[in-house]
């Protein structure tokens, strides 16, 4: 029965969500193990330059992958002849490749986009696709999929409440005081089966502003788009309708840049250090993990902020 009554839980506006239409998973990478499991899938081609989580579902499901390269335009230097159980990997990186991905739809059978970096880029129709929400918004997982192959299993509902701390610290302390919460979380969330997105994720995510959020991002990328265009050796072609996750920015000090710009409490990731492990220096793809500086440029920040960015950058 539902219970009445009690003390209040956490109070949260109710709205909806940004992919009201999709699957609500627990993970990004659960959401590609949906897809291969569901289509069956023997082979899958993917980036060198992508994050080694990508591996698990892969590994778990024993299926034989191949890397492929890509070049400053963020696109695959080949493009292979599929066999009828093979799929190909593209990632919307940082959420910039919205006009690309609409062109390999229409010559590569079996595709599938990788839209972690990507949250309010729609997809193609009978394009499975799927979606992180934690890249973008403060929530402790969820993911999103489109797909037309569903599997016939009921999953349970994940839970989500112990995965919050550091989103809570956020608020009340630092960011680096609650950097282990973080990274724990990030610990938690490996090798988890299949599950529905819990209800705290859910909640969370239909409490959310999206217009406010995508105006800022736009309004910040090309702010610091039109500063930064010509010195960024990535090859941008700028989209009036992207909502970019970061500012991509590889130059050929990015790696003392970065120090530079965690000396002055300005955080910006590394994607991604297993990639020095995969390919060789002189390779493009160890270049952008080593060199590539990701600047913040979401919904917490001014135009102000972004010129503090700016002038440590000069």
């Amino acid at each position: 029965m539902k219970e009445i009554g009690g003390y209040f839980e956490l109070e949260l506006s109710k709205g909806m969500h940004f992919h009201p239409n999709a699957i609500r998973l627990n993970t990004a990478r659960n959401c590609l193990e949906y897809i291969l499991r569901s289509r069956e899938y023997t082979k899958i081609y993917i980036p060198y330059y992508t994050c080694e989580v990508i591996l698990e579902p892969l590994h778990k499901l024993s299926i034989q992958y191949e890397f492929y390269t890509i070049n400053e335009y963020l696109e695959p230097t080949f493009l292979p002849s599929l066999k009828e159980k093979e799929a190909f990997l593209y990632t919307n990186y940082f959420g910039i490749k919205q006009s690309y991905i609409s062109h390999l739809a229409n010559i590569i059978p079996n595709l599938i986009i990788d839209s972690s970096q990507a949250f309010f880029d729609l997809p193609l129709n009978n394009i499975d696709t799927f979606y992180s929400a934690r890249k973008f918004i403060g929530v402790p997982d969820g993911a999103y999929l489109y797909t037309t192959k569903l599997l016939d299993i009921d999953f349970p509902y994940d839970q989500s409440w112990e995965r919050c701390t550091h989103l809570l610290q956020r608020i009340d302390l630092k960011a680096q005081d609650g950097y282990k919460e973080f990274q724990k979380n990030d610990t938690l969330l490996c090798h988890q089966p299949i599950k529905r997105m819990s209800k705290l994720t859910s909640t969370l995510l239909s409490s959310i502003n999206y217009v406010d959020i995508q105006q800022l991002r736009q309004r910040n990328f090309q702010y610091i788009h039109d500063v930064l265009r010509d010195k960024n050796k990535i090859k941008i072609s700028h989209e009036k309708d992207i909502t970019p996750m970061v500012y991509p920015f590889w130059i050929t000090n990015g790696k003392s840049l970065r120090e530079k710009l965690i000396r002055n409490n300005i955080f910006v990731a590394k994607y991604w250090s297993n990639v020095l492990n995969w390919v060789k220096p002189e390779s493009l793809e160890y270049q952008l993990a080593e060199n590539l500086l990701p600047i913040p440029i979401d919904q917490r920040y001014t135009k102000e902020d972004i010129d503090i960015i700016l002038s440590i950058l000069y």
